[in-house]
């Protein structure tokens, strides 16, 4: 018995897949957010189930780690 296999054509990135004016919005609300929340004092990073240590690495990750569920709504 013989088994043939073959790969899948290669897809070419579109517009729609891609967009970098879409990256740079991403990128743009990840860092206006992260700054918003280093601006929460203790009580409302509480109110958020988040310490201040966890705010601060949260808020000095790069502007370009958004989460993967953003970045799929991108595409």
């Amino acid at each position: 018995m013989t088994m043939t296999t073959c790969n899948p054509p290669l897809q070419h990135a579109t517009s729609q897949q891609i967009s970098l004016l879409g990256l740079a919005k991403l990128a743009f609300a990840a860092k206006s957010q992260r700054r918003a929340l280093l601006e929460l004092d203790a009580d409302a990073l509480d109110d958020l189930g988040l310490t201040v240590e966890q705010a601060k690495s949260e808020a000095n990750r790069p502007f370009w780690d958004v989460p993967a569920s953003w970045r799929a709504k991108n595409r």
